[in-house]
């Protein structure tokens, strides 16, 4: 990858490693209902982990890479949905949004 024109052979290397945990799951051939078996948390939890819609706590970060055989500093956590500014105070400061 190039910054600033400057070429940054370790953000290469950490994008070719860390992937998302959906990926992990396919190459393991490990299913949602597994992953929620031998973790004990919530499927509903578990699912939006899965989508991008939740970054899980460290416990639960633990959880899921021991299940999948990796580290957790494997898999990248973050949020698969785009973040809305939104305009406006809202209601809650009397003026409309």
């Amino acid at each position: 990858m190039v910054t600033n024109g400057v070429a940054n052979p370790q953000r290469d290397s950490l994008a070719d490693v860390m992937k998302p945990i959906a990926r992990h799951m396919e190459e393991t051939n490990v299913s949602v209902d597994q992953l929620v078996a031998a973790t004990g948390l919530d499927e509903k939890l578990v699912n939006a982990i899965i989508k991008g819609n939740h970054i899980p706590s460290p416990l639960q970060r633990q959880r899921l890479s021991a299940v999948l055989g990796v580290s957790k500093d494997d898999i990248s956590w973050g949020h698969a949905v785009p973040v809305e500014h939104m305009r406006g105070n809202g209601p809650q400061s009397g003026r409309p949004t």
